[in-house]
């Protein structure tokens, strides 16, 4: 009551503060980050290695295995996934929640370099990256010319705009995708290689004997020191024509002789297609702390720099912007909070009849949501989905502390009071109980922030939200709105008398009449709220689950996956012909764009693996954004691309990834929200068992794209060494091997050279090769050139035995053992229903074989955790409220009956959901949990009064009855204020607003349901729980008359009004 009476004595102390905040508001506002998530501090951290050329099972052997073994010596270590392809191999490190992420990265850092010890010579360092929110691209920067070719355009896209991109603030550049890594090339000749008798390995030694970097010395000549430089390094390409291969007695033979020097570019492993031509684009990065529409609003900004750095027809497009649901998110839920706090003026305009009244609860509610703003910016929070659903949610809510104030209020006018006295007088009513209303609420948001998986990083903020919203009311409502109610409610005493006739008395005495029916029935009353309750609670057996609500994106995201070992020409003709599939399917002009990733990321840059991982040349990934024209709902045109592609590529394997940025952080990297691993340590038995369950999860009528990821069948050509034969033909199996790494491959692999452009200082690799062309037989392997010298006439064939074969062409660890995913996709039913089912079907697979497991992992894994622990805190909610209630009450009957309220609203809430077809997530759970909070305010403020009518002497039933009439109007109207500050944020009425519709909806149907158990079954309830006896204080003061250790006699007497 003291901030009542402080306001009254100082009301432009007040006004001042609340312009104060205004200012405040407007001034931190203006910089505050805006972002799709809050910092979601994942514990997870990449380590990606390349190595080129080196097979999958060299990859696992010589380079996972040693960081696996270093790995577990970090401290906070949960488990350790890995994925080991051709000439690269991904871990990733999941840490214990809580865990010092920065330095556990440090930790990890220090291993991997000691690791690297271990492994083969030539090994480079690792890239080391956090998993977080900023790790999936929030856009992709293309590059398009007419003219230029793939290797100019990413030699512009590399060493001209990312310096540029990179130096902007809170972005991370990756290094461009697709496109061709521009390399001088040496087209070995192998025909002119056995007449010279000259093997390719010869070449490349000779090339780096040839072009070479050496240091410069210095020449003190006269007053000058001079930098003695030689022409070491060849001046320009063609200069590599004169390099000796073969020097000494006997011809002279020259590079010309045995090779053509191109300025070309190195074996193509990546291949970019924008709108179905080659191209080249870089993903769009941030950090985690990074806001996205500051970042992309820096890199549009940035735009008009880049092309002035790039020749005239180079065009370079930001596409597939994803601020663009950001700020639909945002704008959505503020156009959701605004038509809420409008309905609630509206609301309390039509109960108090009074504009200035209405105007007095309107007002604040936006300077409780500016404050709750400046308090979560100062809190280190930044503007998100969940910060801004929450201010949102809070606005149907806010109204609640200032409507009864100014209801009792209007109830003290109504006596002829002065508006000052009438407020001191109104506010000494109804001070407490709001303050209790208010703990109470708080109360129920304890419990998030002791979630564990997801929930732990998502719904702190929101409870920060609307903690700081409820708080900054409750402070409103105690300064601000007694003083605005002095000033502008002069000459409304009397005004709104009830009198006999009106429709507020014949509401009032309808509402006591049947309140007594009730409560004489109080039994009949009680057993029907039970089966109420009961049926209720048995439906939300029914309701869907799920971790986060779907939203329309209006992306497809489509992962491909050709036969394995499908050569990276064939897999881009079967990427083309897929898009102009999509295409008819959905008609052209509905496609914006599309984009598309094809093979693996090049081993010269494998920090992009990070971003898009394909697995060989046969895996591409394709993207389309689809225009904002009418179209049909994203999971009805998946169903209809499924079929059409399927029939029209029988051989390709297609999966549908979430294309939104919310679906794929919440993956945590996996690719489809089911994802079940088979571990063993026999690779037959896992592979056995990974088929089998695959065979099972495709009878079920939910799975979509039910398939093994792996490349379990890559076609392979064995060269077998007879390390005996290679010695009597006096050769070696070094020589041999690198000279076929050297013919089949580039001699990049194996030996390091570089020309430096003299224009602009910037190196570029030389590499040997053979032309593809040539080498496309096992005869043509077989007649290579391995000869020690130009005494024999050694090949491949003379050495080895060359023939084709099978072996993994991905081999995935975890825990360091060897495992085989099986992934699907949902159609038609909700996340939780369909991991039953999959568990059903493993535990119809019967005994596994010794040493497999099957565990259930991605989203499916991150769902459980968190509602498990929503669970949890629901019942320390429950008990942090009754511990609130016995120590305001002094008594344990007045939490009971608060309790015993609670299932309504729980089953007002899943009615709702249930009817909307709404599943059960973490936005509808907090809902739940919001209305519970609400339930139990409204109820509290019930209970005060008729504990105030019991101290005055009432009975029981003369208690309840007085106190369900007289709070009749401030229920029903902060009741229905709140149900329609609620209305737009359930219907979903904003942009984005499918993503914060189960947040309304479950806060809209427990409210409703709250409403009408506090004013038709609390009652009842009341009289059946309260004493019969008068009332008596738990107080064990002498002082106190009443008290409950008064003598027996009086503890005996029956309340004559029961009868």
């Amino acid at each position: 009551m003291w901030l009542v009476l402080g306001a009254l004595r100082r009301p432009i102390t007040v006004l001042v503060a609340a312009l104060s905040l205004l200012i405040l508001a407007g001034l931190t506002l203006r910089r505050a980050p805006v972002d799709i998530f809050p910092d979601l501090g994942i514990p997870v951290i990449y380590v990606v290695q390349p190595y080129g050329g080196m097979s999958p099972a060299q990859m696992e052997a010589q380079v996972v295995t040693f960081y696996e073994y270093h790995f577990l010596y970090i401290a906070g270590i949960e488990h350790i996934e890995s994925q080991s392809i051709q000439g690269m191999a991904m871990l990733k490190l999941y840490f214990h929640p809580g865990t010092n992420i920065p330095q556990a990265t440090a930790q990890v850092t220090a291993m991997a370099f000691r690791a690297t010890s271990f492994m083969p010579q030539g090994t480079l360092p690792p890239f080391i990256v956090r998993f977080d929110a900023g790790s999936i691209p929030i856009g992709q920067l293309t590059f398009s010319s007419p003219q230029r070719s793939e290797a100019e355009l990413q030699d512009l896209a590399l060493f001209r705009v990312r310096p540029l991109l990179a130096t902007l603030p809170g972005v991370s550049a990756p290094p461009p995708s697709g496109g061709k890594v521009r390399t001088i090339v040496v087209y070995l000749d192998p025909a002119q290689l056995r007449a010279f008798r000259i093997a390719p390995d010869e070449v490349a030694a000779a090339v780096a004997r040839g072009n070479l970097t050496l240091p410069s010395g210095n020449v003190r000549i006269g007053d000058y020191t001079r930098l003695a430089t030689t022409n070491a390094i060849v001046q320009k390409p063609a200069d590599l024509d004169l390099l000796p291969v073969r020097a000494g007695s006997g011809p002279t033979v020259l590079l010309r002789d045995v090779a053509r020097v191109e300025d070309a570019a190195d074996v193509v492993y990546n291949i970019a297609l924008v709108n179905g031509r080659r191209t080249v684009y870089m993903p769009l990065t941030k950090r985690a702390d990074a806001s996205t529409l500051d970042v992309v609003s820096a890199v549009k900004n940035a735009l008009p720099k880049m092309r002035a750095q790039v020749p005239e027809d180079v065009e370079i497009r930001l596409e597939f912007d994803q601020s663009v649901y950001v700020k639909s998110a945002l704008r959505g839920l503020l156009i959701e909070g605004a038509l809420g706090a409008l309905l609630t003026g509206l609301l309390v305009f039509l109960f108090l009849r009074n504009i200035r009244s209405a105007a007095i609860v309107l007002l604040t509610i936006p300077l409780a949501v500016l404050a709750a703003m400046v308090a979560l910016l100062l809190a280190g929070q930044t503007l998100n989905i969940m910060t801004i659903g929450g201010l949102a949610l809070s606005v149907g809510i806010l109204v609640d502390e200032s409507t009864v104030a100014i209801e009792n209020i209007h109830a003290h006018l109504q006596h002829c009071k002065s508006p000052s006295q009438a407020v001191v007088d109104g506010m000494s009513e109804v001070t407490l109980p709001r303050l209790l209303a208010l703990l109470c609420v708080l109360a129920v948001f304890i419990p998030s922030f002791f979630l564990v998986g997801i929930g732990r990083a998502l719904l702190p903020p929101l409870a920060l939200a609307v903690g700081f919203a409820m708080v900054a009311s409750y402070f409103l409502s105690s300064t601000l709105v007694p003083v605005l109610s002095v000033w502008l409610l002069r000459g409304a005493q009397g005004h709104a008398s009830a009198s006999v006739g009106s429709p507020s008395a014949r509401l009032q005495g309808g509402y006591r009449r049947l309140c007594a029916a009730l409560i004489g029935r109080r039994w009949l009353v009680f057993s029907l709220y039970v089966a109420f309750c009961g049926g209720g609670l048995f439906l939300s057996s029914r309701l869907g689950v799920e971790l986060f609500p779907r939203i329309d994106h209006g992306q497809i995201r489509l992962r491909i996956r050709a036969p394995d070992g499908t050569r990276l020409e064939r897999t881009e003709e079967i990427v083309r012909s897929v898009e102009q599939s999509i295409r008819e399917a959905v008609g052209d002009r509905a496609v914006r764009i599309t984009l598309a990733n094809i093979g693996n990321p090049p081993w010269t840059y494998p920090v992009n693996g990070v971003y898009v991982w394909n697995a060989g040349p046969h895996e591409a990934l394709l993207l389309i954004a689809l225009g904002d024209g009418k179209r049909p709902s994203m999971p009805r045109l998946e169903e209809s691309l499924r079929q059409k592609l399927s029939e029209r590529f029988p051989t390709v394997r297609f999966s549908f990834e979430p294309g939104d940025i919310v679906s794929q952080v919440l993956n945590f990297g996996s690719a489809t929200p089911l994802q079940v691993n088979i571990t063993g340590t026999s690779l037959p038995d896992t592979r056995a068992v990974a088929e089998r369950l695959m065979t099972k999860l495709r009878t079920l009528p939910m799975l979509r794209d039910v398939q093994i990821p792996l490349a379990l069948d890559y076609p392979s050509l064995d060269v077998n060494i007879d390390r005996e034969r290679a010695g009597q033909l006096g050769t070696t199996v070094d020589r041999i091997g690198r000279s076929l790494v050297v013919a089949t491959s580039s001699s990049a692999l194996i030996a390091p050279n570089f020309w430096v452009n003299p224009a602009n200082g910037v190196p570029y690799r030389i590499a040997l090769r053979v032309p593809e062309n040539q080498v496309a037989s096992l005869e043509d392997v077989r007649a290579l050139p391995v000869m020690p010298d130009a005494s024999s006439t050694t090949t491949v064939g003379d050495v080895a035995t060359v023939r084709e074969g099978k072996t993994l062409g991905e081999i995935d660890h975890y825990n360091s053992q060897r495992t085989i995913p099986v992934v699907a996709n949902l159609a038609g039913r909700d996340l939780g229903g369909a991991a039953k089912a999959v568990e059903h079907a493993v535990a119809d697979l019967g005994p596994l074989p010794r040493g497999v497991t099957i565990t259930l992992r991605g989203q499916a894994e991150q769902m459980r955790l968190t509602l498990l622990s929503l669970r949890e805190g629901l019942l320390l909610a429950a008990l942090a409220v009754v511990l609130l209630l016995m120590t305001n009450f002094q008594s344990v009957r007045e939490p009971l009956l608060v309790l015993l309220t609670l299932p309504a609203t729980v089953v007002g809430s899943v009615v709702l959901l249930w009817l909307t077809g709404t599943t059960l997530n973490v936005q509808s759970a907090m809902g739940v949990i919001m209305a519970l909070g609400v339930s139990v305010a409204t109820t509290v403020l019930l209970l005060s009064f008729a504990r105030t009518r019991r101290q005055l002497g009432d009975s029981r039933l003369n208690a309840a009855t007085h106190a369900a009439v007289g709070r009749l109007r401030p229920i029903l109207m902060t009741s229905l204020a709140m149900i329609a500050g609620m209305v737009p944020m359930a219907l979903g009425l904003g942009e984005g607003g499918e993503q914060s519709a189960p947040l309304g909806r479950a806060v809209l149907g427990g409210l409703v349901a709250a409403t009408a158990t506090t004013l038709f079954v609390l009652p009842a309830l009341y009289c059946l729980v309260a004493r019969a006896a008068p009332f008596r204080s738990a107080s064990l003061h002498p002082a106190d008359q009443r008290a409950d250790h008064a003598d027996d006699q009086d503890a005996q007497k029956e309340d004559p009004r029961e009868a």
